[in-house]
């Protein structure tokens, strides 16, 4: 069977519609997607603004400590468990108990969507970690603080930083 003479080509788009359409879906992203890697000092005066330093008897420094050894600091950190959970943002709030993710089973006791602790203003995340924290088991809960930061000497996780 011969070709129809003038039958289109088989380009489904010109190159500039598709980068045209590539470009206005990105823009459709949310901000909230903006990944944040905190310096040390920086995130010791966001958390100190916020008032966890001495929160339930919780130094600045153990909740930078906590932050580097579950994150390092950033605030897009997600990793995924074995039973599905994940743990989310720069304190690695887990799923399963804190915060709503797709999966039904979730306690969601911080009472916001796990995307909530990914946010880089961390004013979400801070909840929830206070919430955490006033559990009787209160930074213990996080196997990173036990393991890295638990009787030891924290200071330099705050030495210069400037509030």
């Amino acid at each position: 069977m011969e070709a129809r003479k003038g039958a289109p080509g088989r380009q489904l788009c010109p190159p500039a519609v598709t980068v045209l359409a590539l470009a206005s879906l990105l823009s459709c992203l949310p901000a909230s997607s903006k990944a944040k890697v905190y310096s040390r000092c920086e995130l010791a005066r966001v958390l100190h603004d916020f008032g966890l330093d001495g929160y339930r008897g919780y130094s600045l420094a153990d909740w930078v400590c906590l932050a580097y050894f579950s994150s390092g600091f950033n605030t897009a950190a997600v990793d995924h468990e074995a039973d599905g959970s994940t743990n989310n943002g720069i304190f690695q709030i887990n799923s399963r108990k804190w915060c709503k993710n797709l999966s039904p089973k979730s306690s969601n006791q911080c009472r916001m969507y796990c995307s909530d602790l990914l946010n880089p203003n961390l004013k979400d995340t801070v909840i929830c970690a206070m919430k955490i924290a006033q559990r009787p088991e209160g930074l213990g809960h996080w196997e990173a603080w036990r393991h890295h930061c638990q009787g030891k000497d924290l200071s330099d996780w705050v030495d210069g930083c400037e509030f």
